[in-house]
């Protein structure tokens, strides 16, 4: 599991929902209800926020499989 494919993964998600071609990490940040800031220092450390994620999955009735491991498959 890298952080640098799941934040892709959350692009797409957030792209689609703000209708824009370029979403910039304070569009992540913010779309997980974190800091900027703190983002930023997660990011560079390699951190991934699964709380963060499981709220994010929750609110946008996302699959967390696949914004975690880029898995399509519904089944548990």
């Amino acid at each position: 599991m890298e952080l640098e494919e799941i934040i892709l993964r959350l692009k797409e998600i957030i792209s689609q929902t703000l209708q824009t071609k370029k979403i910039y990490d304070k569009d992540v940040a913010l779309a997980l209800e974190l800091d900027p800031q703190y983002f930023a220092v997660i990011k560079k450390r390699k951190k991934i926020p699964f709380e963060a994620i499981a709220y994010f999955s929750h609110r946008s009735h996302e699959n967390m499989d696949w914004i975690l491991f880029g898995n399509n498959n519904n089944k548990i």
